[in-house]
């Protein structure tokens, strides 16, 4: 790894730790496997237990924005947000990671398949690419040196509402998403469309 992409996740390593002070954070070291490595090398998944900002789970990568960095240094990286400790979920943002760095960047207001549920049960099969709004801003920004990271958040949602996107855009989603007021941590919440 060059030392440019070291620094980048060691900052937004240390940004995920400051700002969830007062929370136990987890670093784990994914390897993609042989045949994927070389596309997003030694990322990490920092997991975030509950604590004083939350009390949920928070799955952050740390290694995308090297990988897929835009000129003038801007790049993402991506949170989860879920209501347990769970090994699929860093195998989630393993896969997100490695979607979006291979060849299908990931964007605000896109989306992306996961091929199964969230987790065994969910009529979540998707994942919306959302500004974080569980944290907010504050976790969002990340600066680096010479640039950024922007932390998007993954949020599960069912095709059907994927498909009510598609035709009505992100925007009426999103207002399906707060009349119903859904719980985006519930992996056995209905789907709005």
């Amino acid at each position: 790894m060059s030392d440019a992409r070291l620094l980048a996740a060691d900052v937004v390593e240390s940004h995920v730790r400051a700002f969830f002070t007062g929370h136990a954070v987890e670093v784990v070291n994914y390897d993609l496997g042989p045949e994927r490595r070389e596309t997003v090398p030694d990322l990490r998944v920092l997991v975030v237990e509950p604590g004083p900002r939350s009390d949920n789970w928070a799955y952050v990568t740390a290694g995308c924005w090297a990988a897929s960095v835009e000129k003038r240094g801007h790049g993402l990286e991506f949170v989860m947000t879920a209501h347990v400790r769970d090994q699929r979920f860093i195998e989630l943002m393993a896969m997100i990671a490695y979607y979006h760095c291979g060849g299908h960047q990931l964007d605000l207001e896109h989306s992306m398949p996961i091929g199964e549920p969230w987790v065994p049960g969910s009529t979540c099969d998707h994942l919306l690419i959302s500004l974080p709004y569980l944290h907010g801003p504050g976790l969002e920004h990340c600066p680096l040196p010479g640039g950024h990271a922007r932390i998007l958040w993954t949020l599960p949602v069912t095709a059907a509402e994927i498909e009510f996107r598609r035709r009505h855009g992100h925007e009426a989603l999103e207002q399906l998403f707060d009349e119903a007021q859904i719980v985006p941590t519930d992996p056995y919440r209905a789907s709005v469309a």
